[in-house]
């Protein structure tokens, strides 16, 4: 059964950084591409932030340049470190991987970035 736990969104204020965690468990972590996605209040939910089992990487345009995405194969984790945050960038962030075809989605964290 596959499993994801995002941890350490918080209330942060405008400049500052975070670093956001996903926990995966019930899959070959180190082949999976990995994905950040957020949806903000009233939006979408959108893509932020890939990196796949090579460690290949790759960004939204607006976040590009700030966050940074790294994976950590012995403990089968991903990270998502925030920097120079906006208060645009407030939303519940996912982690998500596609597994057998299916898409699988942590709970979310909050990240809230104040002006």
């Amino acid at each position: 059964q596959v499993h994801l736990r995002e941890s350490g969104g918080d209330l942060v204020q405008a400049g500052g950084s975070l670093r956001l965690s996903c926990a995966a468990s019930g899959i070959n972590f180190k082949i999976y591409t990995m994905n950040w996605h957020r949806q903000a209040p009233g939006k979408q939910r959108e893509l932020v932030a890939t990196i796949d089992s090579s460690g290949k990487t790759n960004y939204t345009d607006v976040v590009a340049g700030r966050f940074t995405v790294s994976r950590d194969n012995v403990w089968n984790r991903m990270y998502l470190q925030m920097n120079s945050l906006k208060p645009e960038d407030t939303a519940v962030y996912y982690c998500n991987t596609k597994h057998r075809g299916s898409n699988f989605w942590g709970q979310g964290t909050q990240v809230t970035v104040s002006s």
